[in-house]
């Protein structure tokens, strides 16, 4: 891009300003800010596996958009909590993420990340991490204000995982406190 390019391009832009926002005032992870790509058979099986058990995986999940720049460009700020024990599917988004752990503890590959610890997921790559004893409250960075969630990567075994998970701790989900920040 030329300066001339970039000079228009910035004219065409809002002004950016300072924002606060609110966790009161937080957004539905909606479709529209965040699709789900990636169902074939293999994700539907896998669901199948889940709902055997008679619970939704929505009920140790739940999260909300707490800042969103205007536009299709700039920064967003999301917040997740998963109850004890959640295995996440192997998913990727189309940008750049950073992770920051705010409560709990969850379980990335074979490290423990604890309130304060945080990760990096560059674009595309596949990851996926289960929820500690108490569960886990995570903030989620991305250079982008829309997102895909995309199901990448989950063979049969992970699905079993995902699915016992379910089974294992969803009888405790409805008590469990928001983990202790």
């Amino acid at each position: 891009m030329d300066r001339n390019q970039a000079e228009s391009r910035k004219r065409l832009e809002p002004p950016k300003r300072m924002e606060m926002f609110r966790a009161a005032n937080a957004r539905e992870l909606s479709p529209e800010v965040m699709p789900i790509e990636g169902m074939d058979e293999s994700v539907a099986a896998g669901f199948a596996k889940i709902m055997a058990g008679g619970t939704p995986p929505e009920a140790g999940a739940a999260g909300s958009l707490l800042f969103r720049e205007p536009g299709r460009q700039g920064l967003s700020l999301a917040v997740v909590r998963f109850k004890s024990g959640f295995v996440l599917p192997r998913h990727s988004h189309d940008c750049d993420c950073l992770y920051y752990v705010t409560a709990g503890a969850l379980k990335l590959g074979s490290a423990t990340l604890r309130k304060g610890d945080g990760f990096f997921i560059p674009a595309s790559q596949a990851y996926s991490y289960e929820a500690g004893p108490q569960g886990v409250e995570v903030l989620e960075f991305r250079n982008a204000t829309e997102f895909n969630f995309e199901f990448k990567q989950n063979d049969a075994a992970h699905w079993d995982r995902v699915a016992t998970a379910i089974r294992t701790h969803a009888a405790a989900w409805p008590t469990e406190p928001v983990p202790a920040q």
